[in-house]
């Protein structure tokens, strides 16, 4: 799909293709942040019934400054005007958007805000776990996981 176009004609319920381009879009997005993969544990994704995306992290920053990222962050060259907007009032838990006409819901469980994220010490990171380079005499998880 080359660019984006909202709906129009009296189309309402959007394609197939444009749920998964808006799922992509976002998660592209998130990707390109590394603050935020980074501090979030057990992130996760599905489709909701009514053919909504919903992600969900624990730890990691707010619902509402992960929805503030995606519409500084969600944006299409070819179209003048903003791919996200908030479907309801944000907080640290819960927050609603519109992606191009998807509905999507993000949750944080027990979340920390980007603030204390950046300033907890010792803190985990997945990059430091995915690093080949660093030797140790232990396994590495994906050795674990792969039987090497």
């Amino acid at each position: 799909m080359r660019g984006f176009r909202p709906t129009g004609s009296g189309d309402d319920e959007p394609s197939n293709a444009r749920r998964y381009e808006a799922f992509g879009r976002v998660m592209a997005a998130l990707a390109t942040q590394a603050d935020f993969i980074e501090s979030c544990r057990d992130l996760t994704w599905w489709r909701g019934s009514d053919d909504s995306w919903h992600i969900e992290w624990r730890d990691g920053p707010y619902a509402a400054e992960v929805a503030e990222l995606l519409a500084e962050h969600v944006r299409d060259p070819d179209f003048d005007g903003a791919l996200v907007t908030a479907a309801g009032p944000g907080n640290a838990a819960t927050a609603v958007l519109d992606v191009m006409g998807v509905r999507f819901e993000l949750r944080a469980v027990d979340p920390m805000g980007r603030a204390r994220v950046g300033s907890r010490p010792a803190f985990w990171r997945l990059s430091e776990a995915l690093d080949t380079t660093r030797r140790t005499t232990a396994r590495q998880p994906w050795e674990e996981l792969l039987g090497g």
